[in-house]
């Protein structure tokens, strides 16, 4: 009897030895599906034409109670010219929060004075925006015009309760704010103020550049961070030329990378933003492959320095094409309305570098619903970080286009099913572009709010670990200030 029960004890423990061994491999091979299901390549919701959800930029929630009740502020003892007195918990939980931007008061000099705008009284520094918005001077100077859009929306979250679609909102708390904005419209500085006057021995634009950086540098807020959650606006390649090299820990909003050197200005640091385009956007646009006649449109300076040699080899290559039309043109003598006819009479719009990487063509194009074909190889992109511009652009490398009949051939090989699909995307993704006033969901105005709060965190990650020693005095860590970076950061 004993030997029988000790027997069906036996058979009972391997019984049981055997369903825990199966039901700990099946949870373990369940747990690995689980890791490879989520290690695998990210699918993207299709651009339709973006999710209303925001990295740092959503809706607020509508409390009433006071953003340090709300969220919380914990001190912490840090030497005050090392480190803030107190630490944000929102930029570790952002939760229902948009983009919160701290908007220094300069004088009206840096900013809408140089529009013509006139202040009011002593102590008026910003446009009554209620009443009139001061125009941006037109023609090409519109196509740099970023800082002005900019500013004029976080003016705007002021006088606004509604926040649907809103990206960014400005405090007047540095210690809450995510980033601090520089409103120095220093495209339209160097576009207007650059040239020397009778009986100057500095031009205005320098000048400005020299009373910025002595006032950021000043500040409480580019002390304690050395600059590097400041936002400064510089969209044309030759504005800030001189300031640059002093404010390089700064994220720059640029147009590209092309008079940067790389210490200065980078992808990791700095936005990438779209120019405003010149030309009339192509409403009710019901158009199509076979009622477009030009195939490949190119319109502009064709003898160009530097990477734009390649446009003057390119219209020898294509000039006798039939149905391409190649040819030199300006905004003088109806240039715009000339140019604004062409892209949308054109299945394909040509985009070559010039004496930089990028213009505004690619803008003109896209505004016009005719495909890019971009022929240049260090573009960047505004936003490419979240979309795929393949589906709406060709790009061509420069040593390719360059080969005999190798573009013509490329572009006549795109069929109409292939080039209706780009064409659609292109009516898709338009509204990414347009700079509007007051701003608009996912427009660019926003879309560039939302890309520089993609950039936060690693603005706070470098931050953070600046502030591991500060009970250390600077003398014995070793640092020692330059104006040029060896390396970025």
């Amino acid at each position: 009897m004993v030997e029988r029960n000790a027997h069906s004890m036996g058979i009972f423990g391997r019984k049981s030895l055997f369903c825990l061994f199966t039901v700990t491999s099946v949870l373990f091979m369940l747990s690995w599906s689980f890791v490879l299901r989520s290690a695998g390549r990210p699918h993207f919701v299709d651009l339709n034409i973006l999710p209303n959800s925001k990295l740092l930029a959503l809706a607020d929630d509508g409390n009433s109670r006071s953003r340090s009740q709300r969220d919380g502020e914990v001190p912490i003892l840090v030497d005050k010219n090392r480190a803030p007195k107190k630490y944000n918990l929102f930029k570790c939980n952002p939760s229902n929060q948009v983009l919160k931007v701290f908007m220094y008061d300069l004088p009206p000099q840096f900013h809408f004075e140089l529009l013509g705008w006139k202040a009011e009284g002593k102590n008026s520094i910003w446009p009554n925006i209620r009443n009139k918005v001061p125009e941006y001077p037109g023609g090409l100077n519109l196509q740099h015009s970023i800082e002005y859009w900019l500013t004029l929306d976080l003016l705007y979250s002021e006088i606004t309760d509604n926040l649907n679609g809103r990206s960014a909102i400005r405090v007047y708390n540095s210690s809450e704010a995510d980033v601090i904005f520089v409103p120095f419209f220093s495209s339209i500085s160097y576009n207007r103020f650059s040239r020397l006057k009778p009986h100057q021995k500095t031009s205005m634009n320098t000048l400005l550049q020299e009373k910025l950086v002595t006032f950021l540098t000043a500040q409480e807020e580019w002390k304690r961070s050395g600059g590097k959650d400041h936002i400064i606006v510089a969209h044309h390649p030759n504005s800030l030329l001189d300031a640059r090299v002093k404010l390089w820990p700064a994220m720059f909003i640029l147009s590209d990378f092309g008079r940067y050197p790389p210490s200065v200005a980078n992808v990791e640091k700095d936005i990438i933003a779209p120019y405003k385009h010149v030309i009339r956007n192509y409403y009710n646009d019901t158009s199509g492959f076979d009622s477009r006649p030009i195939l490949l449109y190119f319109q502009g300076a064709i003898y160009r320095k530097d990477g734009g040699f390649i446009r003057q080899e390119l219209f020898y290559m294509l000039k006798d094409e039939k149905d391409v039309h190649f040819s030199f043109g300006s905004v003088q003598k109806d240039g715009i309305k000339q140019a604004t006819e062409g892209m949308h009479s054109s299945k394909f719009c040509l985009n070559i570098a010039g004496d930089t990487p990028s213009s505004n063509r690619l803008f003109d194009a896209i505004a016009s619903h005719c495909v890019p074909v971009i022929i240049s190889d260090e573009i960047e992109l505004p936003y490419e970080d979240i979309l795929d511009y393949s589906e709406f652009c060709i790009f061509v490398r420069t040593s390719d286009a360059l080969k005999e009949k190798f573009l013509i051939n490329l572009i006549r090989s795109i069929k109409k099913e292939e080039w209706t699909k780009m064409w659609a995307r292109l009516k898709e993704v338009e509204n990414l572009f347009e700079y509007r006033y007051p701003s608009k969901d996912n427009d660019a105005v926003q879309m560039i709010w939302q890309a520089i709060a993609r950039k936060v965190p690693a603005v706070n990650l470098k931050l953070h670990k600046s502030w591991r020693f500060y009970r250390t005095p600077w003398k014995e860590r070793g640092l020692k200030s330059t104006l040029l970076p060896k390396t970025f950061w």
